[in-house]
């Protein structure tokens, strides 16, 4: 029989990275004497092989590193020494730094791209999930030799197969494009050089490969793998790291959403109906499984300060962090994390805090709509951050916003005799600190070398309000505003309602609920504030709607804060300026960046599978 080795090696043949792959594996792996049987038929061997899925690496020089699928993630993409996030590369955040990200969404990635393609010590998401791919498709031509094992754990793990396999494909295609669709072991008599599937096709692919998985965890019976709500042991398994028959059905849903998108859309109004009724489904069975909205007051644990919450449907448990460690390099600015060259820290830009709602529901996006909202008595450019969304205390960091340790957060300067004096969290000894006039809040756990907590984290790798966001922008696309989905007892109106209540905000104001037109616009606003600084949604979505050629090719808008007298101008004792950040901190936008280049040698090896523009 040959050995679990040869099997291992045979399936590396793969459209991308074949000669490299090869021989990483041939001076990876010694003989390890144990036959197909050996590895196949018995649970543990089996299961070891498996969970390379989450928990494999491979050898860098003498250190093993994660290759595997925390690279797909987006909170351990935020997790890494280059010190910048996926929302970084938009018009949404700045970092403090000017590194690698600057160059990215400078629209300049070729030269550094084997960060994100094959460089272990960073996050090689390309080879990684082609990595996971060929283990779910070994897994799965094998699982037939296991022997003595329940018919739960067999529909378990073809279930999982079947999940990773969409998911790593999903991946893929976000950052990369459509690719041919890997459903077997390709040996090395195989043709590997294989043309890439249409985007819709490979979509629908991944549709189906998550229903199929639905299919097998409904036959294991882990629509979800933790009790309900009031059950001992409700959110506390410890396998709720792999994924359910409830997430399979949400990242159908996803999938279809972007099948649906104006990046991708092959079949018009129809491919919105099929999103729309694969959401309202998801939302169901979510539903009928126990899930649900968590209330304002425990909002933040879906990201932060527990394990896992009941609206994650599928989420990555990251453990607990302190303020001063590496991983938060990229998230938590300098200031905080006591460096004053390390660390860069994200920072949300005047762009971004100008979709924050005020709290009676009227938009500030454009200068219009604040001058609206000012004549109404609801907004004061020179006090703009009372009356607003909820979530925009819980996001973001701004002048005067309480935090533990500090008092309030001074971010400001006060001039005397023409010389600028900067306040505390202003000081610009520090080489990250803040150029917008904003921290970020979110995913920050109020740390600090003032306040050292070690703060849990966790990644909602997809959350019920996703769904609600998902389906209402669905509904409104095929059947407006107001209509619904067959079956469905939610309009779009009335779904992205429900995520507003949740936070204590109003209805959307009927003067955006007229037309299809105008709610879209409030969908993708409601949408981008409900899940700002994770998942890596924005970078994503402004792509798939084809938004990315307007906002990112900026303006990129900062605050300047200068501490005045109290006046009837100055109301609060501040002077706020919004103004356009320095030329060297704008984005320019191509039409290449709606995808990432591969790797120059990657390329020369293709004929049949067309590569991506470089840039």
């Amino acid at each position: 029989m040959k050995k679990q080795y040869t099997l291992l090696l045979s399936s590396l043949c793969l459209m991308i990275g074949l000669s490299s792959c090869i021989e990483d594996y041939l001076d990876k792996a010694p003989e390890s004497g144990l036959t197909t049987a050996d590895v196949f038929s018995k649970y543990e061997n089996f299961k070891k092989f498996f969970d390379n899925i989450y928990e494999g690496n491979k050898l860098d020089g003498t250190t093993w590193r994660a290759y595997n699928i925390k690279n797909a993630y987006s909170l351990y993409f935020d997790f890494w020494d280059q010190k910048y996030t996926m929302e970084s590369l938009t018009d949404m955040s700045d970092m403090g730094r000017i590194m690698d990200s600057q160059v990215i969404k400078s629209g300049q990635i070729s030269a550094i791209i084997n960060k994100m393609t094959y460089d272990p010590a960073r996050r090689p998401i390309l080879g990684s999930m082609f990595s996971i791919i060929r283990i779910c498709n070994m897994s799965l031509e094998n699982i037939g030799l296991l022997k003595d094992v329940s018919p739960v754990d067999i529909n378990d793990f073809k279930g999982q197969a079947h999940f990773i396999r969409a998911f790593a494909h999903f991946e893929l295609f976000r950052l990369w494009g459509p690719m041919p669709y890997l459903n077997k072991v390709i040996g090395p008599d195989d043709a590997w050089d294989i043309p890439r599937l249409s985007k819709h096709e490979t979509l629908m692919r991944i549709a189906a490969d998550m229903d199929s998985a639905a299919i097998y965890f409904e036959k294991a019976d882990l629509m979800r793998r933790d009790p309900g709500p009031g059950i001992t042991g409700h959110l506390n398994n410890p396998e709720q790291k792999r994924p359910t028959g409830v997430a399979a059905k949400a990242f159908k849903a996803r999938a279809l959403l972007y099948a649906a998108s104006p990046l991708n859309n092959e079949l018009g109004t129809k491919d919105w109906e099929e999103a729309a009724k694969a959401n309202w489904e998801a939302i169901k069975i979510a539903e009928q499984n126990g899930y649900a909205l968590l209330s304002l007051a425990d909002y933040k644990k879906n990201y932060i300060g527990t394990t896992y919450s009941n609206e994650q449907l599928w989420a990555w448990y990251a453990g607990t962090k302190t303020y001063n460690t590496g991983d938060l390099q990229g998230q938590v600015n300098g200031i905080f994390g006591g460096s004053k060259t390390g660390f860069s820290g994200e920072c949300p830009t005047q762009n971004t805090v100008d979709k924050f709602e005020t709290k009676w529901g009227e938009p500030l996006n454009t200068d219009a709509d604040r001058q609206a909202a000012a004549a109404a008595g609801h907004y004061n450019e020179q006090n703009p951050y009372v009356n607003r969304d909820p979530r925009f205390y819980i996001d973001i960091i701004y002048n005067t916003a309480p935090v533990p340790g500090y008092g309030t957060a001074q971010i400001y300067y006060s001039t005397t005799n023409g010389a600028a004096t900067y306040a505390e969290l202003l000081d610009q000894s520090y080489a990250g600190v803040t150029r917008t006039g904003y921290y970020e809040r979110k995913t920050w756990g109020e740390q600090s070398v003032k306040n050292k907590t070690t703060p849990q984290y966790t990644d909602p790798l997809i959350r019920l309000a996703e769904l609600y966001l998902n389906y209402a922008e669905a509904a409104n696309e095929a059947y407006g505003p107001n209509g619904m989905a067959p079956g469905a007892t939610l309009s779009s109106v009335q779904a992205l309602n429900k995520i507003r209540t949740r936070v204590g905000m109003p209805d959307v104001l009927p003067a955006y609920t007229g037309s299809k037109d105008k709610f879209r616009e409030r969908i993708k606003n409601e949408r981008t504030i409900e899940l700002c600084f994770e998942g890596g949604h924005y970078y994503h979505d402004i792509r798939r709607w084809k938004d990315a050629p307007v906002v990112m090719n900026g303006p990129l808008y900062r605050v300047d804060i200068e501490k005045v007298p109290v006046s009837t101008t100055y109301p609060t004792g501040y002077r706020y300026i919004r103004m356009a950040m320095s030329a060297d901190r704008q984005t320019r936008w191509k039409n290449a960046m709606y995808y990432l280049p591969f790797n120059t040698e990657d390329m020369y090896k293709m004929k049949n599978f067309v590569s991506n523009e470089v840039w």
